[in-house]
């Protein structure tokens, strides 16, 4: 039987909440005026990664870059699902 304890539950409460935290940052940037509110809440951080090249001698590609932006309402949203999630299973 799989457990909450999984990785791939701990991975699916993270996914779920950067998507959730990520719609309640894209609405309240796009429907409050500016204040300091809405810098507070909107504000991000995106750490990237790359670009990586890859060179197989037959085939060489390039990924990047990539990032993932973090705000205070991303975090929250991964705070709720997770709650949610614990109380589920």
């Amino acid at each position: 039987m799989a457990g909450p304890r999984r990785p791939g539950f701990y991975l699916g409460v993270l996914v779920s909440g950067f998507i959730v935290g990520g719609f309640f940052t894209a609405l309240l940037d796009r429907f409050l005026p500016d204040s300091t509110f809405k810098a507070f809440f909107v504000s991000t951080w995106t750490p990237t990664v790359g670009p990586v090249s890859v060179d197989l001698l037959v085939v060489n590609f390039t990924v990047g870059p990539v990032g993932l932006a973090v705000s205070l309402l991303s975090l929250a949203g991964v705070l709720v699902a997770y709650f949610v999630a614990r109380s589920l299973f």
